[in-house]
């Protein structure tokens, strides 16, 4: 897949799993009307330049606006004009091939479910006293998968849990047809999706439209 056909299978995948309106094609990529208070709107540039970027700079006023790019912050942060910030860390666009081998038992103490609504199949594990350990969810959108919202609790890291967690929704997604899987890493998911064999496909940098509060 390139990059284009990846942020294509991204935008699908994210607008099931966040449960957003289908994304509208627009010529510099991708709109999705988000309508949540600190997110508005999303535009996704597959192909960004200066020109498209500032463009859109220009033309979207609201604040909390956003602009998805696939390059990197260093890159964009010349394209970007006042009232512009970018507040993410780096992110990551991620591809695998998805296993549909068995899923593997949580490790012991721990409980796992496993949901499917709306097209989104999510899993969570639970603790021994039955609090939330970890979670992540995966919208499945033909041949292609989204992972989506991996998170484990800071006091039950290192134990496994969002590697668990990650081959149960690939193993779930293949099941249901996916062969592949897609994703936006952050710099703190990088290892565990390395160890995974999810593969580094191209930088992904956020930019906001900054609030009546300049946040």
């Amino acid at each position: 897949m390139d990059i284009a056909a990846i942020t294509s299978a991204w935008v699908a995948g994210w607008t099931v799993s966040r449960g957003t309106p289908a994304a509208v094609a627009e010529p510099w990529g991708h709109r999705i009307d988000v309508g949540l208070p600190r997110h508005v709107v999303r535009h996704v540039l597959p192909a960004p330049d200066a020109a498209s970027v500032g463009a859109l700079c220009t033309r979207l006023t609201a604040p909390y606006s956003w602009l998805k790019v696939m390059a990197g912050p260093e890159e964009v942060a010349p394209w970007i004009t006042e009232g512009w910030t970018i507040p993410d860390d780096p992110g990551f666009m991620m591809v695998k091939p998805l296993d549909p081998g068995a899923r593997p038992a949580p490790p012991e103490g721990y409980a796992r479910t496993t949901e499917v609504e709306d097209g989104v199949v999510r899993v969570r594990i639970l603790a021994p006293d039955g609090t939330l350990a970890a979670r992540g969810q995966i919208a499945p959108t033909g041949s292609t998968a989204v992972a989506d919202q991996i998170e484990t609790d800071p006091a039950h890291r290192r134990r496994g849990l969002g590697a668990n967690v990650m081959r149960t929704l690939e193993a779930a997604a293949a099941q249901a047809g996916a062969g592949t899987g897609v994703l936006a890493a952050t710099t703190d998911g990088l290892a565990l999706y390395d160890s995974l064999g999810w593969i580094h496909r191209g930088p992904l940098t956020g930019i906001v439209r900054t609030g009546p509060e300049g946040d």
